[in-house]
């Protein structure tokens, strides 16, 4: 760790040069990256990728990705000020506000359907990008249904201890029922990973300070954000983003329905996630999405 707090302060005075630093902490790992925060206000992010090439296209593509949505996201997005390849580092000031993960769960249930109706918009935003206009920053994430199922069940398997007993049997009989119908829809630039963990929101206004983490921003199903939103907001959330949704190319109630099914297949590898890595914040959230996601059966 004090090999790679080296680099922070290597980087930093590099590419900055006057900027004092005075404390540089680590934040949480994520999947793909280890990030610093400096000062408090600076976030410092090292690729874990080890293929040079491959490090140094990605950090390419996700700075270009970041500059082009400065310009048509309705909502703040993180800009960067260092760009090293040679490091596989990214970094820029952090935007206001906090993660709606790490909020109080009373709070996020009494603000959700407001948060959720300006994600909406920024859902409206981005999808009605022309694809062909990100086909150079993003890729293209569109997998049939069944496989979405398929996965969850893997992920079932490994948590289903941890699944109170009531909501097994709605579980393993949604495993067990055909996805909805593939297709049908036009795919979009989205997000792809429009979790309550990426989303920071001020505390005492209760609105969207910024959208972070765009690394997963694919062309993909247009479902498939609103159904994080689904999985980690509840219904009415859900209702609230797809209220405020203008699209003149999909579906609007077969959207809902394939994001309820993209709700219950990721609230799995969420679960999944925090139990390996001992994060309960996932863990929380999870288990509170199953009593939404998993309603118990009534007895006839």
């Amino acid at each position: 760790m004090a090999g790679r707090i080296a680099d922070v302060h290597s980087v930093v005075v590099a590419r900055m040069p006057g900027y004092r630093i005075d404390s540089v902490v680590r934040l949480r790992d994520g999947l793909d990256n280890v990030a610093y925060e400096v000062n408090g206000e600076l976030i410092v992010r090292f690729s874990k990728e080890p293929d040079l090439a491959r490090r140094t296209a990605l950090l390419d593509r996700e700075a270009r990705l970041l500059a082009f949505l400065a310009d048509m996201s309705p909502l703040p997005v993180p800009q960067p000020t260092i760009i090293a390849a040679e490091h596989g580092c990214l970094a820029y000031l952090k935007l206001p506000g906090i993660p709606l993960l790490d909020m109080p769960r009373r709070q996020r249930s009494d603000h959700g359907t407001s948060i959720a109706a300006m994600l909406g918009g920024l859902l409206t935003a981005l999808h009605a990008v022309p694809v062909e206009r990100t086909t150079d920053l993003v890729d293209t994430d569109d997998h049939p249904l069944a496989e979405w199922r398929r996965e969850a069940a893997e992920h079932y398997r490994a948590v289903a201890a941890r699944v109170p007993p009531v909501r097994r049997r709605p579980v393993e009989a949604f495993l067990a029922a055909a996805p909805p119908p593939d297709g049908g829809y036009t795919p979009v630039f989205s997000h792809n990973d429009l979790g309550i963990e990426h989303v920071l929101v001020d505390p005492v206004a209760w609105t969207v300070s910024g959208v972070i983490d765009w690394s997963d921003a694919a062309v993909v199903d247009p479902a498939r954000d609103f159904g994080l939103l689904c999985r980690d907001l509840g219904p009415d959330a859900l209702r609230a983003a797809i209220g405020g949704y203008r699209t003149d190319n999909n579906d609007v109630a077969a959207l809902r329905e394939r994001a309820v099914f993209y709700a219950r297949c990721g609230v799995f590898e969420d679960l999944a996630y925090g139990m390996e890595t001992g994060r309960e914040s996932y863990v929380d959230k999870s288990l509170a999405a199953l009593e939404w996601l998993f309603p118990a059966l009534r007895l006839s």
